[in-house]
């Protein structure tokens, strides 16, 4: 692979755009150092689509007990989200949804919610976010814990707990199978970069 600003970690080389007329303290920082780090940030805002499938290929080395791996079962989420209609975000989110197991499965759901929360609606988010507690429904009772969260800790109400019980139901719990069809990284790729290109995201938020 060339070892192209894109794929820098592939390389095992560190490429900065550090400004050395910068601030060594915010509280002495001006609005055009600012202006000039924004431009910068939103200059290298494709760094995060590349970063994202960075993560999404490492889930390829894990398994942790199951019959697939965790991008194989990634892929095979969005695979089913996508051949049900779901949009473009939800497909993105279904993608996601476990990549924070790349470094904390306790915590992968908070993790993964987290990364995508600038680039989707808040409904996908918190789909995300909650989702273990979903799937507790199919597997929570192995372990001695209540399978009913969703229905005693969260609000049947709230706008985004039926897309939560419809990914978890029909596309993350049924993703383990490693002969179903289940699309390449490379076929998403150009999703990620289309939803992570800007941030619905604005400070303060």
């Amino acid at each position: 692979m060339a070892c192209t600003l894109e794929r820098e970690y592939h390389c095992g080389m560190a490429v900065t755009d550090a400004n050395p007329d910068s601030f060594r303290r915010m509280d002495e920082s001006t609005a055009e150092q600012w202006a000039h780090i924004g431009a910068r940030t939103f200059e290298n805002q494709g760094r995060v689509a590349d970063r994202m499938i960075m993560l999404l290929e490492s889930l390829a080395e894990i398994s942790d007990g199951f019959i697939t791996d965790q991008l194989t079962h990634c892929l095979q989420t969005a695979t089913m989200a996508e051949k049900a209609g779901a949009d473009e975000e939800m497909i993105f989110g279904a993608l996601m949804h476990d990549v924070g197991k790349a470094i904390s499965v306790p915590n992968h759901g908070a993790i993964s919610a987290e990364m995508i929360k600038p680039y989707v609606r808040d409904d996908v988010y918190k789909a995300i976010l909650n989702h273990q507690d979903f799937q507790g429904k199919h597997y929570y009772g192995h372990f001695g814990a209540p399978t009913d969260l969703r229905y005693t800790k969260y609000d049947q109400s709230e706008s985004w707990w039926a897309l939560c019980a419809e990914f978890t139901d029909d596309w993350d719990q049924q993703a383990f199978d490693p002969d179903a069809e289940t699309y390449p990284l490379e076929h998403f790729e150009p999703l990620i970069r289309k939803v992570t290109a800007t941030t619905k995201q604005a400070l303060g938020d």
